[in-house]
């Protein structure tokens, strides 16, 4: 990885960790204080029991979530995304929407207080991007070292994201229900899954030889002990029009004008539904680009640091929105142990095993928040 990269990276988590500290909080300290004084107070679903000990946020009767908890789940999300380029934003919205109970809470002040039920809406989604975008910092430096990531490429669909969380804060900020959002994260995960059943059929794998080749070739030199950077990602050509690079021996080509715009579309919905959307750029680089998943996870995590950059800074910064940094905090720890773990031991599990575990996730997530966001139907 060149010292370009890394300073690009640098300058990247510094901004991401430091300007959201210093300008959002007190936005929206007074919005949230007057909120909860004008709840019901009460025991009921809705209300608040002055009483009762105090949860995230100090709200009192709201969620409060183990240390332990938090660290450990943050583990298998960081672990996650760095060993399959994607679900470590919508592993951590499971996380807070349903281990931790926020969204179960969130939702009781659907009628009493809309203000306080989308203050956690965006609180969550928000909370999302900090896991995935942070996993996704760790990630592309160690891919970067092992030369398993096409950095135009990343660079180009991060580029598109940039555009895209701009219209996504400022169009639904402040504006979505906790059930609207719901419903959605699933519907979008649900359909990806769809797209990967077909990708994975006679059909979709048809035109997958290069990228069967190089991930054989990939896995041989893993069981071998082979050198892994001698044979990685080398740029061949590069031009705005077509861009050319090689993978242990296979050529692959792509437009970077289709990256950004890749990038674009991918960025605003999973940035509407709080997430790095590793998910979607997974299907789109296998499928569009036909990469192999050895190199599509680290240029994920590429794109989706750049995006994920963008998306917090908007919505914290310009929007204002809050996240609980207590809980934050830890969950970065965890992050930070699973997303080192995750590209050391990814390698060496085959990349069908890969794409399975992706389309396990896919299915059970979708249809699960799917049903449950807008029907109201809920499975285990």
């Amino acid at each position: 990885m060149t010292l370009k990269f890394k300073w690009f990276v640098f300058f990247l988590t510094a901004a991401t960790l430091m300007l959201p500290m210093m300008a959002a909080t007190p936005v929206m300290a007074d919005p949230l204080a007057d909120a909860i004084a004008a709840v019901p107070q009460g025991t009921g679903p809705g209300q608040i029991d002055p009483s009762a000990p105090t949860g995230i946020f100090g709200i009192p009767g709201a969620p409060a979530p183990g240390l332990l908890l938090c660290f450990c789940w943050a583990v298998w999300v960081g672990w996650i995304f760095s060993t399959i380029g994607a679900f470590g934003g919508v592993m951590a919205g499971v996380g807070h929407i349903s281990i931790y109970g926020m969204g179960a809470y969130a939702k009781t002040f659907q009628d009493t207080s809309p203000t306080i039920n989308k203050i956690l809406t965006d609180s969550i989604r928000v909370s999302n991007q900090w896991l995935g975008g942070f996993s996704a910092l760790v990630s592309s430096i160690t891919y970067g070292r092992q030369k398993r990531l096409v950095t135009s490429l990343g660079a180009f669909m991060g580029a598109g994201a940039l555009f895209a969380t701009l219209l996504v804060v400022f169009t639904t900020a402040g504006k979505v229900k906790f059930s609207q959002y719901q419903g959605w994260f699933g519907l979008c995960v649900f359909l990806i899954f769809a797209f990967m059943v077909y990708e994975m059929s006679p059909k979709g794998q048809a035109s997958k030889k290069a990228a069967k080749a190089a991930a054989k070739a990939f896995e041989d030199a893993v069981k071998n002990k082979g050198s892994i950077k001698g044979q990685g990602v080398e740029t061949l050509n590069w031009s705005l029009t077509r861009t050319e690079i090689s993978f242990f021996g296979q050529k692959f080509s792509f437009s970077p004008i289709w990256a950004f715009i890749g990038g674009f579309c991918i960025s605003a919905m999973a940035s509407f539904i709080g997430v790095g959307g590793g998910f979607l750029y997974v299907p789109f680089l296998t499928s569009v680009v036909g990469l192999p998943m050895f190199v599509v996870a680290g240029t994920s995590s590429l794109a989706v640091l750049i995006g994920m950059f963008f998306s917090i800074f908007n919505f914290m910064v310009l929007k204002g929105v809050i996240v609980y940094w207590p809980m934050i905090g830890l969950e970065l720890a965890g992050v930070f142990v699973g997303s080192m773990i995750g590209p050391r031991t990814g390698k060496y599990i085959p990349e069908k095993v890969l794409k399975w575990i992706f389309l396990i996730l896919a299915f059970y997530i979708g249809i699960r928040y799917t049903l449950k966001g807008f029907f109201g139907i809920a499975i285990l």
